[in-house]
C-alpha cells in the first residue's frame, strides 16, 4: 500500500492518480464532517471539493502539515468552514448522527450506566445544549475518530486544552443527561 507522504510527493509532481488517490481516501470523511456541520448535502459537497482544492494548492506550494496528514486535511476543513461561516450571523447546529453519539465514552452519559433510560433524542438534544468548541471536539474525537494531538492541530490549540474541552464537555453532558432522565 502506497504511504500518503508519497501520494503527496507525487500530488506535488502534478500525479493525477496520487491526487485521485488522496480524494478517494479522504473525501467521504471530510464530506461527513462538513455536512454535520451544515445540515446541507450539496453545501457540504462543494466544500468539500474547496478542501480538496486547497489541500492541492498547498502542497505544490510545499506547505505540509506538522501532526498528521489526516489532521492536517481536517484543518483545512475547517478553515474553509470558517471561510464559509464568516460574515454569517447565525452559524448552524451540528448535526449528530448515531455515529458520533453512539461513539460516546458510556460514562459520559450516565456513570456507566443507564439508569433513567436516556434514548438518543435525549442525548443528541443534550449534546446540542453544549457549547460550540465543546460539540466540535466531541464531534472531531469521538464521531472523526480522531486523536487528541489531532484535534489540537486543527482547532489550533494545545492537546491540553483540547482535553479539557474534552473533559468539560463530557462532565456537561453527564450533568444534562441527569437532569433530562
Amino acid at each position: 500500500m502506497t504511504s500518503e507522504r508519497e501520494w503527496v510527493a507525487r500530488a506535488r509532481q502534478g500525479d493525477g492518480d496520487a491526487i485521485a488517490s488522496l480524494y478517494d481516501e479522504y473525501a467521504d470523511r471530510i464530506y461527513g464532517y462538513l455536512y454535520r456541520r451544515l445540515g446541507d448535502a450539496q453545501l457540504a459537497e462543494d466544500l468539500t471539493g474547496d478542501v480538496f482544492v486547497r489541500m492541492l494548492e498547498a502542497i505544490r506550494k510545499g506547505q505540509f502539515w506538522k501532526v498528521s496528514f489526516r489532521a492536517w486535511l481536517y484543518r483545512i476543513a475547517h478553515n474553509v468552514l470558517v471561510d464559509y461561516f464568516r460574515g454569517k450571523r447565525e452559524q448552524r447546529e451540528f448535526l449528530l448522527d448515531e455515529r458520533v453519539v453512539g461513539a460516546l465514552p458510556a460514562d459520559a452519559t450516565s456513570g456507566g450506566t443507564n439508569p433513567g433510560g436516556w434514548t438518543y433524542e435525549l442525548l443528541r438534544e443534550a449534546i446540542r445544549e453544549l457549547p460550540q468548541l465543546q460539540q466540535l471536539v466531541l464531534l472531531l474525537r469521538f464521531g472523526e475518530g480522531l486523536k487528541a494531538r489531532e484535534v489540537a492541530e486543527v482547532l489550533g490549540k494545545s492537546v491540553g486544552a483540547v482535553e479539557a474541552l474534552q473533559h468539560r464537555a463530557l462532565v456537561n453532558l453527564r450533568k444534562r443527561m441527569e437532569e433530562q432522565t
